[in-house]
């Protein structure tokens, strides 16, 4: 007897009758018409989808009606599968959560100026590797390297597709087989589970780790010398700041110490930033030109964060070390592609004129937007949805605190303005999954039982869209 009380051979018979219901593959297609779009091998793949997911809905026993089987039915879930299928998996989202340089959804926003130069050297040859002057091969480090030379004041640079490669290709480069000091205060992980000791232990560089936790001396540096040590590595730890009894090495004495005994100096600095971004409010940051203006022997940095390019690791710093890196092999396996060469080439110049990369560079501009600006953008969005939502959910603006993200900055409030929604009809974890779930999915954030739109990520031109799809998600009146 099954748990319900009927023969088990009537259970079976049912499960098979059911089974047996199903359409082969060729019976569905021959349902399909001329209004199906798409690659016949989606299709197909779409209808197999449909009916192997019946046939295992069946076998797990789960509630299935000889109704669900029928033609109608079937179609509708094979039309919405498919146009999943040939809908693209990379989108753009609306970024409502106040964190800038958000690592998950793309980092930083990049200008129109260089957004444009993409467009045109994707669409045509280029010059990519190709020396105009000579008319013979060139290289495509050529295309940026004066311009991060003259903006840092670095004697020479180069670009890889992102800083944990520029991290690992210099140690490669310089300290394989060999000893590397480190305080062990500057043991940072990075996203994704990446840490530090884990970059150096795949260059082959040993790790000398110094000091403790909290306190690192310049004494715990030069006791840990020894004829095996090959550089002095420096770790800005911006995704994380230690207060209280603390002490490091300041970057001068370090670079004293290193010339002391014949060592280069590294600094990763992560975020690396061309601005002192202290000038309009946000914490002292150490930008690259000054670490350079240091002494240090080489510096690594992110394209995407701070800087407000594409994703890259900069390598910058004195001509004999950036030489010796440049002809490391590995350097051909992490280069960067000419779509990165475009768009950093582009941020890079308008970095010449700091007034115009302030406004140009979106990461610069929502770092620095005054509060006013903000609470404008957030009242012009109340204005939209307030009265056609006012049966769905309480709206109404309120002050919220921004974050820099992409690692910079951890412990730096941004005083902001936000659209705060308290849904009557469903809970706000409904809300916040149903809104990623629209068209252009919404990104907020969940505080206090309620869902806010951070107004300080929110560009000016996605005031209307970010009305539509809540209304769209809520079935107001649009």
């Amino acid at each position: 007897m099954t748990d319900q009380g009927k023969p088990e051979g009537n259970h079976s018979a049912a499960i098979q009758n059911l089974l047996r219901a199903i359409p082969k593959v060729d019976e569905f297609l021959g349902w399909l018409d001329d209004t199906t779009q798409g690659p016949l091998v989606l299709i197909k793949d779409a209808v197999r989808e449909v009916l192997a997911a019946k046939r295992e809905a069946i076998l797990a026993g789960h509630s299935v009606k000889k109704s669900d089987l029928l033609r109608p039915e079937l179609l509708v879930e094979f039309n919405n599968l498919l146009s999943r299928k040939l809908s693209p998996n990379f989108i753009s989202v609306i970024n409502a959560t106040g964190v800038v340089v958000h690592t998950n959804l793309g980092r930083s926003i990049l200008p129109a100026e260089a957004m444009a130069w993409l467009q045109r050297v994707g669409s045509r040859y280029s010059n990519l590797e190709f020396d105009l002057a000579t008319g013979q091969r060139g290289s495509r480090y050529s295309l940026v390297e004066k311009l991060l030379c003259e903006l840092t004041g670095a004697e020479a640079a180069l670009v890889v597709n992102n800083n944990a490669a520029a991290v690992m290709l210099a140690l490669d480069t310089l300290a394989k087989g060999r000893e590397v000091i480190v305080s062990r205060g500057q043991l940072v992980e990075i996203g994704g589970s990446f840490r530090i000791p884990d970059v150096m232990e795949k260059s082959g560089a040993r790790l000398v780790e110094v000091g403790a936790t909290n306190r690192t001396h310049l004494r715990d540096y030069e006791k840990a010398i020894t004829e095996q040590t090959a550089m002095l590595l420096k770790v800005h730890t911006s995704n994380f700041k230690i207060i209280g009894f603390t002490s490091e090495v300041e970057l001068a004495q370090l670079v004293a110490l290193g010339e002391r005994h014949g060592l280069p100096v590294m600094e990763d600095l992560g975020s690396g930033s061309l601005i002192d971004l202290s000038k309009y409010g946000l914490q002292k940051e150490p930008t690259v030109s000054e670490v350079v203006k240091a002494g240090v022997d080489i510096v690594t940095f992110s394209g995407d964060k701070l800087l407000g390019g594409p994703q890259a690791g900069l390598i910058i710093g004195k001509r004999r070390i950036i030489d010796q890196v440049k002809r490391n092999p590995m350097n051909r396996a992490l280069r960067i592609d000419k779509f990165t060469l475009a768009g950093l080439e582009a941020v890079l110049r308008l970095y010449f004129d700091e007034e115009v990369a302030l406004h140009a560079i979106p990461t610069l501009a929502m770092l620095t937007m005054p509060p006013e600006v903000i609470d404008r953008r957030a009242k012009r969005l109340l204005g939209r949805v307030k009265k056609k939502l006012a049966d769905y959910c309480a709206v109404s603006v309120i002050s919220v605190d921004s974050r820099v993200g992409g690692g910079a900055m951890p412990d730096q409030s941004l005083p902001s303005r936000a659209v705060s929604l308290h849904p009557f009809n469903m809970t706000v974890n409904d809300l916040e999954s149903g809104l990623r779930k629209v068209k252009v999915p919404v990104i907020g954030r969940i505080e206090d039982d309620c869902f806010l739109l951070d107004m300080r990520t929110v560009a000016d031109d996605e005031v209307s869209l970010l009305s539509s799809c809540l209304l769209e998600f809520f079935g107001a009146d649009v």
